[in-house]
């Protein structure tokens, strides 16, 4: 079995001495570069010609490359083969060694270009979806991966309630969000209840709620909760309380998309009929949107950027991807979707990660507009 896929207990920095801790980097290197492993003659050349270090042996690099192996961080492909790093090298790398810089200067101008002209949603729908799509192009064509969006569940803003009763005891809750979405729930109704009592609720929602998302107003009912009950009386508060879960359940209702772009980028570098099957399920993965929600859960846990390489992520385990992903939140700061890219294991993290997050934080803006 491929040791990418055999992590072990990752080491600390401290059981690597300087001249562990080079090689180990030069393997990397080589591996993010071309793909390739890194032999112990090449590197030992490499060393000569560059005098970064003291000039080694070829046998002396094999014994530092035993030591690694041995640690779980880098590995032999073939018999003879140089050596690339497993999963957990580059876990390794990237906690340990790697520098995140700011963004490229002409990868931040082309995002404010695309992005900062997009119109923010509001009062019409598909201008959101267009700005995704948009975003989730740009991210490929500027990360030479695939690049990914997940446009979660938006938090509606409530623009009308109305109650309807059917029968004695069960009637109907009417939601429509400001962005024209309109649910219809059924609900059951308290015995006994009388007509003005949906009138009532359906009227304080309205005054209150209106113009808020559905977490803004469970708060707002919640600071005004000592006065809600001195002021509405029990059957009241019960149908209001209904009318919030039927909003509760319309907004967990609501489909999540996920779009992707750049995909021809992961065949780029496919150079074995191992490489194609890798990319065939990665393929695979995205077309059924298998558990597809933990794109989003994988950014909920964490503030920033999260990198997830081979199997540290189900969600792509089988195919041998990196995916490093950030949320985009609304203006309370719900979390809404996910940006990010996918691509094989020897990703440009250093490069990728401030994309992807400037990227999130204009998607945040764009979904966050200015409320009078």
């Amino acid at each position: 079995m491929n040791a990418l896929h055999r992590p072990t207990t990752a080491p600390k920095l401290d059981d690597l001495d300087a001249r562990s801790r080079d090689i180990f980097r030069r393997v990397v290197d080589a591996y993010l570069t071309s793909g390739e492993p890194l032999g112990s003659r090449s590197l030992s050349r490499e060393l000569s010609q560059s005098n970064a270090m003291a000039a080694l042996s070829p046998a002396t690099i094999r014994n530092v490359m035993s030591d690694l192996e041995a640690l779980g961080l880098i590995f032999a492909p073939h018999v003879s083969a140089g050596r690339m790093p497993t999963e957990l090298g580059l876990r390794f790398f990237v906690d340990a060694f790697m520098e995140v810089g700011t963004i490229p200067a002409e990868a931040q101008a082309s995002l404010d270009a695309s992005l900062g002209r997009a119109r923010p949603p509001g009062s019409m729908q598909g201008s959101m979806e267009e700005v995704l799509t948009e975003t989730s192009t740009l991210l490929s064509g500027l990360t030479s991966g695939a690049g990914l969006v997940l446009a979660a569940k938006s938090d509606t803003r409530l623009k009308h309630i109305e109650f309807i009763r059917l029968e004695p005891m069960r009637g109907l809750v009417v939601l429509v969000g400001e962005d024209g979405h309109v649910e219809n729930r059924l609900i059951d109704l308290p015995e006994g209840l009388p007509s003005s009592a949906l009138s009532e609720a359906a009227n304080f929602l309205n005054a209150h709620l209106r113009g808020k998302t559905l977490r803004e107003g469970q708060l707002a009912l919640k600071e005004r909760e000592q006065a809600l009950a001195a002021e509405l009386d029990r059957l009241t508060r019960h149908i209001i309380d209904a009318g919030l879960a039927s909003w509760a359940g319309a907004e967990e209702g609501r489909p999540r998309q996920l779009i992707v772009r750049g995909r021809a980028n992961l065949l780029g570098n496919v150079s074995a009929l191992e490489d194609l099957e890798r990319i065939r399920l990665l393929f695979e993965d995205l077309d059924s949107k298998k558990e597809i929600t933990q794109l989003l859960s994988a950014a909920d846990t964490a503030q920033g950027v999260r990198i997830f390489i081979g199997s540290e992520n189900k969600l792509f385990s089988l195919s041998g991807s990196s995916m490093i992903v950030a949320h985009y939140h609304d203006e309370a700061g719900t979390i809404l979707g996910a940006v990010g890219v996918i691509g094989p294991t020897r990703l440009n993290y250093q490069r990728i990660v401030p994309v992807v997050d400037y990227t999130a934080s204009l998607v945040s803006r764009l979904v966050s507009p200015v409320r009078g």
